[in-house]
């Protein structure tokens, strides 16, 4: 196990004449892990907590409690090297690639700071790295001095995952890498992390809302609504058995290729406001199988099957 989540936790207060007024319950008691060299991605709704996780993973945000272990140690414990030495074993690609990316700086500069911050390598022998990284992400020497706004999407895409790899972390975290590309780019990008993941034995976190993705790239799967992972288990597991109702309405929503297929009622109702989460079973408003239970008591994150866990009190009993 490489990475995992202890009761993590993290509100963002909502101030009003210079006090909390309200707060937004973006991630809430989560509990996961990650083995090393898999892929574990992470889906929900927009707004369900995805990102806000994948920040606290690499210490981008504070959470207000729980613990996020990395190699059994807390990350949120480390100073000085310690930090810094996480820091350059861990690395995160954005969703947007172009606000990422400085547009005063050229590709060059971009791919190679980092090994500047970490002092790994300097002169002729940054440029080296910053060719051999550049050619395995599929860019060519002569993108070295363009910059940013010289390039599309996908390539745009790509200098952000070369710049990440730089420094050859063992641990990436993938927010959305390929929401905002068109679909014949994203199967080229998806691949491309396939293949670096098995050359450079890479351990990923994958965040998205596109099923698709998340079936096809990961080995794990964690299911996020309104802050909370309600399910987690292998991919096969999720796809072919979820056992959440939440989980099995998002595959029902889920676009079909067949135009003839028949549209199946998948989630009623929207979802609820993070600042004013509902008691209980956050899902029970939606939830075709809410009892009174449900709206009184949190489900716990337990073990039906063999690494497949549901927070839901229908399976527990």
């Amino acid at each position: 196990m490489l990475i995992e989540g202890k009761d993590v936790t993290k509100y963002f207060p909502i101030k009003g004449f210079m006090r909390e007024i309200a707060r937004v319950h973006a991630v809430e008691h989560v509990d996961f892990f990650v083995n090393q060299g898999e892929t574990f991605g992470l889906v929900g709704e927009s707004g369900c907590g995805k990102t806000t996780l994948g920040r606290m993973i690499l210490r981008l945000t504070e959470p207000t409690s729980g613990e996020i272990l990395y190699r059994d140690q807390n990350i949120y414990d480390l100073h000085d090297e310690e930090l810094k030495e996480f820091r350059r074993k861990t690395a995160m690609v954005f969703q947007d690639p172009y606000s990422s990316l400085d547009p005063r700086m050229v590709i060059a500069d971009v791919v190679g700071e980092p090994l500047t911050v970490h002092k790994m390598a300097f002169g002729e022998e940054k440029d080296e790295k910053v060719l051999e990284i550049m050619e395995r992400v599929g860019l060519k020497p002569e993108h070295m001095y363009r910059y940013p706004h010289e390039f599309s999407g996908g390539q745009r895409q790509r200098i952000a995952i070369a710049r990440a790899l730089s420094i050859n972390p063992e641990f990436v975290v993938l927010d959305e890498p390929t929401s905002a590309l068109d679909v014949s780019v994203q199967a080229k990008i998806l691949n491309m992390l396939n293949r670096l993941q098995k050359e450079l034995d890479l351990t990923y976190v994958f965040i998205s809302h596109n099923l698709d993705v998340v079936r096809y790239i990961s080995d794990r799967v964690g299911v996020m609504y309104l802050g909370e992972v309600v399910e987690m288990g292998p991919r096969e597991a999720i796809f072919e058995n979820a056992l959440h109702p939440y989980t099995q309405g998002i595959l029902l929503a889920a676009p079909k290729p067949d135009p003839d297929a028949r549209r199946e009622v998948a989630l009623m109702g929207e979802v609820p406001s993070a600042v004013n989460p509902p008691p209980g079973c956050r899902f029970h408003p939606r939830c075709p199988r809410s009892r009174e239970r449900c709206s009184e008591e949190v489900p716990e994150l337990i073990e039906m099957e063999k690494n497949h866990f549901v927070a839901c009190f229908k399976h527990g009993e």
